[in-house]
């Protein structure tokens, strides 16, 4: 750059510093001034190399962030100063200390949480960092400035992304209407709101942006006579109560037209309140506030008929964010509704600059404390979901209420979930691959049960291991309707397999009862056994239901004189079809109700209300005298009795006893040598359809006794079992405890 240059931006950059100064909306003291002036040297100082993708000077930015922060938002001296020194301890040689030293911990602190937000790697230099937007939200119980100030720099941001790659554009556009836009609402900060909304649509839905954009101008000829005929309707009624007023019309964001259009299924032009018209009065007497707003509702309707649903009274009792006004919606000419809010001078001012306007209208030693009350408050609304909720949880998507969560990935990448959502769900909306080789979780870092509750702003990490696959228990853990039928699929394709593993060993074990194995035989057996399919029958042989003792019992049935007769009887009683038998599916035969998370089996009755019938979703209610009465989740005493007997209800569900899986104390002694838990381990994991719950050895003089609890599907595997683990070198004795 020329020497010219260099003089030109700075008288630029001198000119934009005194502008600051002029617009500031909170009255600046000569103190005031001279933090700002300091801000604004070190700012200069810290930023002197430093030249924006544009190609202008950086310190333009922080300036443009300090004029949001002072004009549009109407912040203090301390926000304004915090707001120009916001980059420098990120992109410069300054640290936190020299910023401490220079300006106070208030100062400072601000900087520190803006420096933690905004410190994001360099590989996702674009994408929020699942770590920087917790500690955003968390910044709230610090300083809700902050979040304020970050708001005012991802404006300026959002104003001047032209000069950025389309992708960039494209994801700090979608974080803005993710993150930015619900909290410039939830603050308070609508203009900001729309104005990022405008800015996100303009760059996610390019196309879309430009033609409401160019659909607006061309019809603004035409709304603005309409909004001159509603007006010259009501005028004279208002001017005979002597109101001092001004009748403005106000179009709707090009975002929300977007919105309606998408939500109602419409054009543009069948868009029907595309501008809202807006009555702003003065008024001397705040305590006749209130009065003349009711006042010019009722001019308003003596000359148009109002739709009672959409009177909105937010004078009586004001949002969480301080906005008061009154909102109706009238049959206008033409047939046209239209949304007419009615606001004092004093409202308009908060509804633009948020809580920051109050002071204006406070007297003595309220105005002394300055903004203090106000970021108290403002904290407070932030803090405390309660205070209307619905609208919190119709405007911020991050949110406890919310019907949905958004969780992050290692790599910070942002996931929808809906709530309720566990790690297993997030695992299979990453890939299905992941979710089947899930074979543990970690959130924010620490691990958790697959079973934990995810929350909004958590980062989730899912831990795979080649040798893991989803197993039945996984299916109370997840809730996604994506993550359940991809378990359910896996666990067919693993029945399917043990399925084929037990007709081989169906047909060795009938060879040797001298049976073969084909159609005739297979049928008998189904029948025999009372089951439904084939798969259903070589699924019981695979996991050992049917075993040796079982399948001589039947050869030895099947060639009596009595099995002839039986089987006669059989021919004359309508069989299971061929096609149902053959049908390649393991069948559940639900016929028991187990309780609790540990499926204990209890004596229970069925509800006569609803008559359960096996395999359908149920609950457990303990009664005062008649035991446990098992009913249907959805009979109709369902809500009443899980409403006001909470500590009664009992989880349950029907189970096919036939695929029941046991729980097995083992006891094991022996002489301890190195690798021994290593041996055990390794033949119970190698052992099919065996899960360990939990294990303990200890050693005494070279002597050890171990207790390893296990989960078997029934007695035959359990003896198979004990019977390979006494050949382990060094163990003694195994018994069941």
């Amino acid at each position: 750059m020329t020497e010219i240059d260099i003089e030109k931006e700075n008288a630029a950059i001198a000119k934009q510093y005194k502008e600051l100064l002029r617009i500031s909306y909170q009255v600046l003291s000569a103190e005031d001034k001279k933090v700002i002036r300091k801000a604004f040297d070190v700012a200069v100082d810290a930023h002197k190399n430093q030249r924006r993708k544009s190609g202008e000077a950086y310190i333009f930015h922080p300036i443009a962030v300090a004029k949001i922060v002072a004009s549009e938002i109407g912040m203090d001296a301390t926000s304004i100063a915090s707001a120009l020194l916001h980059d420098v301890v990120e992109d410069t040689e300054y640290t936190l200390e020299d910023i401490e030293r220079m300006f106070g911990i208030t100062v400072a602190k601000i900087v520190d949480g803006l420096t933690k937000i905004s410190h994001l790697k360099k590989d996702k230099d674009v994408s929020m960092q699942a770590e920087n937007f917790r500690k955003m939200l968390l910044t709230i119980h610090d300083d809700v400035r902050v979040i304020i100030i970050k708001i005012a720099d991802r404006l300026h941001n959002m104003q001047t992304m032209e000069s950025m790659p389309a992708h960039k554009q494209v994801k700090i556009a979608s974080e803005t209407l993710y993150i930015y836009a619900p909290l410039a609402h939830r603050i308070g900060l609508y203009n900001i709101k729309t104005e990022l909304e405008d800015l996100g649509l303009k760059y996610t839905e390019p196309e879309v942006f430009n033609d409401i954009q160019n659909k607006i101008e061309e019809s603004k000829e035409e709304q603005q006579q309409y909004i001159d005929n509603f007006s010259s309707i009501i005028k004279n009624s208002l001017d005979k109560e002597n109101l001092t007023y001004e009748i403005k019309g106000r179009f709707k964001s090009i975002f929300s037209i977007r919105r309606k259009m998408v939500k109602q299924g419409v054009t543009f032009d069948e868009v029907y309140d595309k501008f809202a018209i807006r009555i702003i009065y003065e008024t001397e007497d705040l305590s006749n506030e209130k009065f003349l707003a009711w006042k010019i509702y009722s001019i308003v309707t003596d000359h148009f008929r109002p739709n009672p649903v959409r009177l909105r009274d937010w004078i009586s009792s004001p949002k969480s964010t301080g906005y008061e006004a009154l909102h109706i919606t009238v049959m206008g000419p033409k047939g046209r509704w239209v949304e007419v809010q009615i606001r004092s001078h004093r409202m308009h001012e908060i509804a633009e600059k948020g809580y920051a306007a109050h002071f204006k209208y406070k007297q003595g030693d309220q105005k002394e404390h300055g903004l203090e009350p106000w970021l108290n408050k403002l904290q407070e609304a932030l803090e405390n979901q309660e205070a209307n909720a619905v609208d919190f949880v119709e405007q911020f998507k991050l949110n406890l209420y919310a019907k949905e969560i958004f969780v992050f990935t290692p790599t910070g990448d942002l996931k929808s979930l809906p709530k309720g959502a566990t790690p297993l769900d997030f695992a299979f909306s990453i890939h299905t691959e992941v979710g089947s080789r899930t074979r543990g979780a970690k959130v924010n870092g620490k691990l958790v049960p697959l079973s934990h509750e995810l929350k909004s702003g958590d980062q989730v990490e899912i831990i795979t291991s080649d040798k893991s696959k989803p197993n039945a228990n996984w299916l109370d853990y997840a809730t996604t309707s994506r993550a359940r039928s991809k378990i359910k699929s896996s666990l067919r394709e693993e029945k399917k397999e043990i399925a084929e593993d037990g007709k081989e060993i169906l047909r060795r074990k009938l060879k040797q009862l001298k049976i073969t194995l084909d159609e005739k035989s297979i049928n008998e057996l189904v029948s025999y056994f009372k089951l439904k399919t084939s798969l259903d029958l070589f699924y019981r042989v695979g996991i050992g239901t049917i075993d040796n003792q079982k399948l001589k019992d039947f050869a030895a049935q099947r060639s009596s004189s009595f099995f002839k007769f039986f089987k006669n009887k059989i021919r004359r009683t309508p069989s299971i079809p061929q096609e149902e038998i053959d049908t390649p599916e393991i069948s559940n035969r639900y016929d028991l109700i187990v309780f609790g998370k540990e499926e204990e089996k209890l004596n229970y009755k069925l509800a006569s209300c609803c008559n359960p019938i096996p395999g359908d979703p149920v609950f457990g209610f303990v009664t005062v005298n008649d035991g446990i009465k098992v009913h249907k989740k959805d009979c109709p005493n369902a809500v009443s009795l899980q409403a006001n007997y909470a500590y009664r209800i009992m989880n349950a569900k029907w189970i096919d006893s036939s695929q029941e899986e046991f729980t097995a104390l083992l006891e094991l002694t022996g002489i301890d040598n190195i690798g021994l838990v290593n041996d055990v381990t390794k033949i119970i994991s190698n052992n099919m359809h065996v899960n360990i719950r939990n294990i303990s050895f200890e050693t005494n003089d070279g002597i050890f006794i171990g207790r390893i609890t296990v989960i078997v599907k029934n007695n035959t595997i359990l003896k198979r079992l004990i019977m390979n683990l006494q050949k382990i070198n060094g163990i003694e004795k195994v018994t069941r405890g």
